[in-house]
């Protein structure tokens, strides 16, 4: 990976203002001339992290970490001094002389967190592929997605995409790129039974499952199949980079309205999601299908206090809404409920009603 020039990190660091960039992390208050916040490091009940626009710098006072906007980006996202550096550069449209793909002895050298990002990466682009320009994947899951009423720009912006329904198709573009297979299991895009690796998500459309700064941390794939032997969606396992308890699906998208709104919905499902998005309503986040965890109320927490349920109208909706009502409570948090009529989820009842109406939910 080639080196930053010298003069091109120095227009970063001039670029970049940091109360902007932890401002996508952190809710942030006015505090006389410095910015307040609760510690996206630790759990506390009393703000005690401070950013100070004029000197560029942040303290947080429960953990005892400071320092610049880079270091800030290096201890959230556990990013290499490199990466953080480019982050920003893409953030503020800075170009960066252009750099080589990694090779595999690269690759074999860096860590085994970094390796994962970067098959992640290759995954998501190879399943946008296969959606957009195979033959397969225009007629079974673009189709798909079309017939589901999801609009071209929602598609692009949600990064969705297919993984062909072929045994290995995924697992030898991954090879030929030179990943290690060791790495390819642990992120659990590929499988290995009798000697025989195999895609793990083959035939399924794809829905990336991005951090809070929008790094691929995981999968979830639906199945095209209506036969009921099959799973209807598969996701990651976890790994050193995805914890599902601890993530939150359309967070890297929805933060900016939340904060905005100082209001966060919560569904079940991806689709749910990306559906409320198409009909204008942008602060929507999803727990994926798994039971609401504390980790994920607190992430919420970080960006505002006000908490709104949105669950099936169903008995399973009912009873999960409930579920989580009391941690949210816990946390000290404002919680509402929205449950929809029977048989009626997010995704169906966004389809049929105005961003007007959904506002007033």
């Amino acid at each position: 990976m080639s080196k930053i020039p010298s003069h091109i990190i120095d227009e970063i660091m001039q670029t970049s203002r940091i109360e902007e960039v932890i401002g996508e992390f952190v809710s942030l208050k006015r505090a006389g001339s410095n910015l307040k916040g609760l510690s996206p490091f630790t759990d506390e009940k009393t703000a005690s992290f401070v950013v100070s626009p004029a000197k560029q710098i942040f303290k947080c006072f429960s953990t005892g970490k400071g320092g610049s906007v880079v270091t800030f980006l290096m201890e959230k996202e556990h990013f290499a001094y490199p990466e953080a550096l480019r982050w920003l550069a893409d953030k503020y449209n800075i170009q960066i002389p252009e750099e080589t793909a990694p090779t595999a002895e690269e690759l074999a050298q860096k860590s085994e967190r970094d390796s994962l990002f970067i098959i992640n990466e290759f995954a998501k682009n190879h399943f946008i592929h296969n959606l957009h320009e195979t033959e397969e994947g225009k007629a079974v899951a673009l189709s798909y997605f079309e017939e589901r009423g999801f609009r071209k720009d929602i598609i692009e912006r949600f990064q969705l995409g297919y993984s062909a329904n072929v045994s290995d198709d995924f697992t030898k573009a991954s090879i030929a790129k030179g990943y290690k297979l060791e790495y390819l299991h642990n992120v659990g895009l590929v499988k290995t039974k009798d000697d025989r690796n195999f895609d793990f998500f083959r035939g399924r459309v794809m829905f990336p499952i991005h951090s809070i700064s929008g790094r691929v941390l995981g999968f979830g794939g639906r199945t095209l199949f209506t036969d009921k032997k099959i799973a209807k969606y598969f996701n990651s396992p976890e790994s050193i980079i995805y914890n599902k308890s601890e993530i939150l699906y359309g967070l890297f998208f929805a933060k900016g309205d939340i904060v905005k709104y100082d209001e966060c919905l919560l569904c079940e499902g991806y689709t749910d999601v990306i559906s409320m998005h198409q009909s204008g309503i942008q602060n929507v986040v999803s727990s994926s299908g798994t039971s609401l965890t504390k980790e994920q109320v607190k992430l919420v927490k970080r960006y505002t206090q006000n908490l709104t349920i949105l669950y099936d109208g169903d008995a399973a909706g009912i009873k999960a809404s409930f579920r989580g009502i009391d941690m949210i409570l816990e946390e000290g948090m404002n919680v509402k409920v929205v449950l929809f009529p029977d048989g009626e989820d997010p995704d169906s009842f966004s389809k049929k009603t105005s961003t007007t109406d959904l506002e007033v939910l």
